[in-house]
């Protein structure tokens, strides 16, 4: 079984939590409803899982229920002899977008309290727009998403006690020793190739056959595309073509949605007339959008542009089957002639968005564009991080216009490169690629707290 962080929440959930129902949102395919079974079967005596999807497109078996009498007659139905009390029973509806009334009807079978309850959805985001009475209060929502590097590395054989070795490193600002670094970056290369969706990862671990990785790659890909069908005949199409484009807008230098590339009409549409597909694409998890911020303040929230929106793949591994298929030297070596950058911003993007930071990027039609912003809660201000593939990796112009500016009231910034060595230059910390899995908020706190090495408090 592949080792999930998430375990330990829902773990913490059942135990802290007892008078809220959990809804695990996330993108198909990234092992909700095996972890869910898993942490269910090890805490309740009794567990029942009823897949919504499946009854939709078979028996429709809850399609009818409006009341939570109704519920309880179909539910004992199915699994009359598996269902106890509440402190021993969990029922999990897996699926529970497909149908928008149960998600209503959760706030009463919470209040009844009959039986323990937990749900998932890979659209729960566009789910819950749509519901008319969203349940607040009774529930809480919790974030899923593909392994992050940190899990892969588990997967892969490394002991936590040597991750944390290493992260004890990262908070002391030192680098690693050159083998143990060659180690890392090697399998943060693996990484880039096999990505975090754990049919992908189980494929590698048999027997590190790429070509079969490949293979669920495509399928999975295909599954997202056709997902986008069910959305809205109107708007399906357009979503398939802006999820299209998301591997050639990467290739572009500005790496933002065109409008006028969405349809190939002389069609004066603006950026708002594709709210609602960019917000199925963002909200299904199958991918992470980055707003634009041109002014610089904490929170970041309260200065990013609508209209300006980057679109990254969910998932690395995705993503370069996509570039490069079966080539895997164009990753693994340092091919001259392949730009990672898209590749490298797209991992990045995938650590922070796992790790609980909302995703920014800084653009100024003066100054240029700054690869990320993440907010520090800890110090209150806001940190540019810089992600790069090649050799020139002290060059960025744009990073050092942002720095210079003093309205921002910002000083501090991080690059991070296939380098090994750690310096700081003129307020720039420079970082290995792999030490990006270290980021992250503090779930536990409220207030988030940003871990930031002690190097960046030098210079």
């Amino acid at each position: 079984m592949l080792y999930r962080k998430f375990e330990k929440r829902l773990e913490e959930f059942f135990r802290s939590e007892p008078n809220k129902i959990l809804l695990v949102n996330g993108a198909r395919q990234i092992g909700k409803s095996y972890i869910i079974r898993f942490v269910g079967k090890k805490l309740f005596k009794n567990y029942v899982e009823i897949n919504l999807k499946e009854d939709k497109e078979s028996r429709g078996v809850f399609a009818t229920v409006r009341s939570t009498s109704d519920f309880y007659i179909q539910l004992g139905a199915i699994a009359g002899s598996r269902l106890g009390t509440k402190e021993n029973t969990l029922v999990f509806l897996d699926e529970i977008q497909s149908y928008p009334h149960l998600m209503t009807m959760l706030k009463f079978l919470n209040q009844e309290g009959r039986y323990t309850y937990i749900a998932s959805g890979s659209q729960l985001g566009v789910a819950l727009m749509q519901t008319a009475s969203v349940p607040i209060g009774s529930i809480a929502i919790e974030e899923m998403y593909p392994l992050d590097f940190e899990e892969f590395l588990i997967a892969t054989g490394s002991g936590q006690e040597a991750i944390n070795g290493i992260r004890e490193k990262f908070l002391a600002g030192e680098a690693l020793n050159e083998s143990l670094h060659n180690y890392m970056l090697q399998q943060f290369k693996l990484y880039l190739l096999v990505g975090g969706l754990p049919e992908a990862i189980n494929k590698f671990l048999e027997n590190r056959n790429i070509a079969q990785v490949r293979k669920v790659h495509r399928e999975i890909y295909n599954l997202y595309r056709i997902d986008a069908s069910q959305y809205d005949e109107e708007k399906k199409l357009l979503i398939r073509k802006i999820y299209d484009m998301i591997p050639s807008n990467m290739e572009n230098k500005k790496k933002r949605i065109v409008v006028k590339r969405v349809e190939d009409t002389k069609s004066h549409k603006q950026f708002s007339d594709y709210a609602d597909e960019f917000e199925y694409l963002t909200n299904s998890g199958i991918a992470l959008g980055v707003q634009a911020v041109s002014n610089p303040r904490f929170p970041l929230l309260e200065s990013e542009s609508k209209n300006l929106l980057k679109l990254y793949m969910n998932d690395v591994g995705l993503l370069t089957n996509l570039l490069y298929g079966l080539n895997i030297n164009a990753v693994l070596r340092d091919e001259r002639s392949i730009n990672l950058g898209s590749v490298y911003e797209t991992v990045v993007a995938q650590e922070l968005h796992a790790h609980g930071f909302a995703l920014h990027y800084y653009d100024n039609k003066q100054k240029g564009e700054v690869d990320y912003l993440i907010d520090d809660y800890e110090r209150l201000t806001v940190l540019p991080i810089e992600v790069k593939s090649g050799k020139d990796y002290t060059v960025h112009s744009a990073l050092d216009k942002f720095l210079e500016t003093p309205d921002y009231g910002i000083n501090k910034a991080v690059v991070l490169s296939n380098e090994r060595e750690i310096f700081v230059k003129n307020g720039v910390t420079y970082l290995p690629i792999y030490y990006c899995m270290f980021y992250q908020r503090d779930f536990v706190q409220d207030e988030g707290e940003l871990v930031i090495p002690e190097i960046m408090f030098g210079e």
